[in-house]
């Protein structure tokens, strides 16, 4: 007779491998962190934890959670903290990623001194949080290459009490690592790839910088969220979209690399000729996405077709007849309200206002509170109004996006 008895470890690796296939079913770095890190603290009873990516020697502050300090917008203005530790024995996270190994400490506070690494206490100072137990796992991918580190912080009892990470959570949580680090690197790969199309259209035109396409593509992901959220969408879903609309959004002006350089280099005012023919980058973008394979691929091409269209009509390319894809195609009846694409509504707003707030050849950035007056100004003709509306409920949140992915001078 065949034992069918199911035990706690059973249950365990069926979790690991059901939320694994939920992790790959992700395509961008941020969505795939933040599964990762709630998976992780959910299975442990974790109030908070944070994910480091390697850049070099250096690990990368990239993710965090934390049931305790962050709520609402805070918690969204957290995760673009930026900042980086040395790959050293002298940390707690550089350690683990510098021997590759575990490490389980059940008070921060009491750590023995003779160890190598110490516990940095300068943000419970400063927020008064108190860390206590810690579980700190490197994050391995094929080929033994080191992706970055994980940190659970202060496991809770059923009655929550902070309390030492389990057996179990120190079994199994690793196990769930090493198939979250493959998904990691994909992810990151996924992003390198688009950056790089979009130096292709930096080519073009200079504008269109790495930090500029990263920015709006993160603008996009939060004020999705915050319009999702009031609609009452599922976690899930706001999470699936979010995430194919960061990285479509990162591609709005992937059609400027059919646009002549005579134009998009051109230092003076355009003419009325040469600003039509910028207009087909909206056309050209969309035509890329033709052989359409996933939502990511539908949106893509929604939001380089339609992020120039105006709420009150008047934008660009409208209708295309006969076709989008006719060689004698040519711009119609402009889109106007719910007939733009949301995530193109969404687009719009994020990308006007990184061009305000940044410094062009022919200006310098505009300060926050005319940036903010131009877009409220513009709501209801050029921007759905409520897309502008949420802009300016978490403008925290936008600041600190910009903060993070600020332009490098080119060398």
């Amino acid at each position: 007779m065949s034992d069918t008895r199911f035990t706690c470890a059973d249950s365990a690796v069926l979790t690991i491998l059901k939320t694994s296939e939920e992790v790959n079913q992700l395509k961008d770095v941020d969505t795939i962190l933040d599964k990762i890190l709630y998976e992780s603290r959910r299975f442990a009873n974790a109030d908070a934890g944070s994910i480091f990516l390697v850049e070099k020697d250096s690990l990368i502050f990239s993710y965090v959670q934390n049931d305790t300090l962050f709520k609402g917008e805070s918690a969204n203005a957290a995760l673009y903290q930026n900042f980086a530790i040395p790959i050293s024995e002298q940390s707690i996270v550089g350690y683990a990623a510098k021997t590759r190994s575990n490490l389980a400490i059940d008070d921060a506070y009491a750590l023995d001194p003779t160890l190598p690494f110490a516990f940095n206490k300068s943000f419970d100072q400063k927020s008064g949080y108190r860390t206590t137990s810690m579980l700190t796992i490197p994050l391995i991918a094929q080929e033994s290459r080191l992706v970055g580190v994980m940190q659970l912080i202060n496991a809770r009892s059923e009655s929550g009490a902070v309390e030492p990470f389990s057996a179990e959570a120190q079994t199994y949580i690793p196990l769930f690592c090493n198939n979250a680090a493959v998904a990691i690197e994909r992810g990151i790969m996924n992003r390198e790839l688009i950056l790089r199309m979009m130096q292709m259209a930096e080519l073009r035109d200079p504008t269109e910088t790495g930090a500029h396409v990263q920015r709006v593509g993160a603008y996009c992901a939060e004020i999705y969220g915050t319009w999702a959220a009031r609609r009452k969408h599922s976690a899930k879903d706001i999470k699936r979209i979010r995430d194919n609309l960061r990285l479509a959004a990162m591609l709005h002006d992937v059609g400027k690399v059919g646009i002549s350089d005579n134009i998009l280099k051109k230092p003076g005012k355009l003419t009325d000729e040469e600003f039509e023919a910028v207009k087909w980058h909206t056309v050209y973008g969309a035509r890329l996405f033709r052989n359409q394979t996933s939502g990511l691929d539908a949106m893509s091409s929604d939001i380089a077709r339609c992020h120039h269209e105006k709420w009150a009509g008047g934008g660009y390319p409208g209708t295309v007849a006969p076709d989008l894809w006719s060689p004698e195609a040519r711009m119609g009846q402009s889109l106007s309200g719910e007939a733009i694409p949301l995530a193109a509504r969404i687009c719009a707003v994020a990308d006007v206002y990184d061009a305000l707030a940044s410094p062009r050849s022919y200006k310098d950035p505009f300060p926050d509170e005319k940036c903010l007056s131009i877009l409220e100004k513009d709501a209801g003709t050029h921007f759905d109004p409520e897309i502008v509306e949420i802009f300016v409920e978490i403008f925290d949140v936008i600041k600190a996006i910009r903060d993070k992915f600020k332009e490098t001078p080119h060398p």
